[in-house]
């Protein structure tokens, strides 16, 4: 029972649905943004996020010790009106032994989570028995697919790593290496196009969308700013 347990844990971001302890704090950044609550994990040392005001932008601060929690927010998007995403996020330091393809050190200073509804008959076996896993575990279902924008320590932008533990979660890299450091970083991604590149099939509906900083598998400290994520529907983007 325990080792299911890690498993389980170690899959926090693809339950974003459920396996959620009561929300410890809460973050708007402004009136019409998503709200997001604090998303604790089985097992496992709570990232600290706090709001907080930086160079000018209404930003939340994740600070990790060996400890991996995200901030949700729960909607529901249909595939038809999937647009895009923006986001930004401020990274001081990467985890220096981090590899989002290794079970032991898959950590991340930032993660920005999308998480979508699909056929689960389709899932592989080893996924379907995951799912049961989950479900018994917490009581809920485990997405049909689990989408991260990430930071890797040497993996090229535009890289898809797939989760060392599920094919039902990948990420997609938007930066890497020390460059950038120290600064704010703005993105606008395109969800279809991106689940596509990633999974090899059109998107289903977008239920949950999440950020997370987690440091529990190397045993190190993370810290990280993010600003508003906020989905641009398809009908306000601009014409190509």
């Amino acid at each position: 029972m325990r080792r299911r347990l890690r498993i389980v844990t170690a899959l926090g971001a693809a339950v974003l649905a459920g396996c959620a302890s009561a929300p410890v704090s809460t973050w708007k950044a402004a009136p019409g943004d998503l709200a997001w609550q604090h998303q604790a994990f089985p097992g496992k040392a709570q990232t600290e996020f706090s709001p907080v005001h930086d160079e000018g932008r209404d930003a939340l601060r994740a600070r990790a010790a060996s400890s991996a929690s995200m901030m949700r927010s729960r909607l529901r998007v249909e595939p038809a009106d999937l647009g895009r995403v923006r986001f930004s996020w401020k990274v001081p330091q990467l985890i220096a032994d981090a590899d989002l393809a290794l079970r032991h050190a898959d950590d991340a200073p930032v993660r920005v989570v999308l998480v979508f509804e699909g056929d689960r008959s389709r899932f592989s076996p080893r996924d379907a028995l995951l799912a049961e896993l989950v479900h018994s575990i917490t009581g809920e279902e485990m997405p049909y697919a689990t989408l991260m924008y990430a930071w890797c320590n040497q993996r090229q932008p535009g890289t898809v790593v797939p989760n060392p533990r599920t094919s039902r979660i990948r990420t997609l890299v938007v930066e890497s290496g020390t460059d950038k450091l120290n600064r704010w970083l703005d993105y606008e991604r395109d969800i279809r196009a991106d689940f596509e590149a990633a999974f090899g099939e059109p998107p289903g509906a977008l239920i949950g969308v999440g950020v997370m900083t987690d440091s529990d598998n190397t045993r190190s400290l993370a810290q990280a700013w993010y600003g508003p994520v906020r989905l641009v529907p398809k009908a306000m983007q601009a014409p190509h």
